[in-house]
């Protein structure tokens, strides 16, 4: 398994602003790990969704798509618990 590269979408960028300064610290260790391993123990895959996982990171959840064909993680959503699978 080669290295995974990682791509925030704009709208995952944002929500990340808006946390906690600890957690994002918390929340960007777990995403920089999904570059060597993008399925750790611990991921869910999300039903209805193809290529879609989430791991959590405390009292956050981060949802990405799994490209495995070009290698790449795309983190879709950071969001605190409770909200995050509202649409």
């Amino acid at each position: 398994m080669g290295t995974y590269r990682i791509e925030w979408k704009v709208s995952a960028a944002r929500e990340l602003k808006r946390i906690d300064r600890q957690a994002v610290a918390r929340i960007l260790r777990a995403v920089e790990a999904l570059s060597s391993n993008p399925l750790p123990p611990g991921v869910r895959k999300l039903k209805g969704a193809e290529h879609t996982y989430r791991i959590r990171v405390g009292e956050y959840r981060v949802i990405y798509d799994l490209l495995a064909s070009r290698l790449l993680v795309q983190i879709v959503r950071v969001r605190h618990r409770k909200n995050t699978y509202r649409a």
